[in-house]
């Protein structure tokens, strides 16, 4: 076998071992998006997304964040600035099929750019205060950004249903 398969071959199992490994992230809605600079190829735009909590039932985060224009916006080679807003709310009662585990656990990613920078929103719990907290921040190859933001979500009763939810 020549080199350049075995290197093929190891990559793939890699990427396969990875992939199944990674924990479930959310998917994620387009509400819509508002102009904010225009410009002759593809404005620029504050996007709104919404997401579920892939595991805990009855949270829903809503997500706005910068999107650049302009032809490289167009074509995906702009980065996008590092601003964003995150709101979360218990949207029904909330409910977890598997134990949460105590530690920091990413609910959502996206692509801000072609190569080198995502957005991740991370789940952490605290358990002192009854709540569940959302933290957005950019992440890029090398280094991140400052900018931030977080939204908590207390552990209360939906109508008559108390959370179930076990903290691990």
């Amino acid at each position: 076998m020549s080199i350049m398969k075995r290197v093929f071959s190891a990559l793939a199992a890699c990427a396969a071992l990875l992939g199944t490994a990674a924990p479930a992230t959310a998917v994620a809605d387009d509400i819509g998006c508002v102009s904010t600079t225009w410009r002759i190829v593809n404005n620029d735009k504050v996007c709104v997304q919404s997401f579920n909590d892939p595991q805990i039932e009855g949270v829903t985060c809503h997500l706005s964040y910068a999107k650049t224009g302009g032809v490289s916006g167009a074509l995906g080679f702009a980065e996008n600035p590092s601003r964003f807003s995150l709101s979360c709310r218990q949207t029904g009662p909330l409910k977890a099929a598997q134990p949460v585990r105590k530690v920091q656990e990413d609910v959502f990613t996206q692509r801000m750019s072609f190569l080198f920078k995502g957005l991740n929103v991370s789940r952490l719990i605290d358990t002192e205060n009854q709540s569940l907290i959302y933290l957005v921040v950019s992440e890029k190859l090398i280094d991140g950004s400052p900018y931030n933001s977080i939204s908590v979500v207390p552990l209360m009763p939906w109508r008559d249903t108390e959370p179930a939810i076990t903290v691990k």
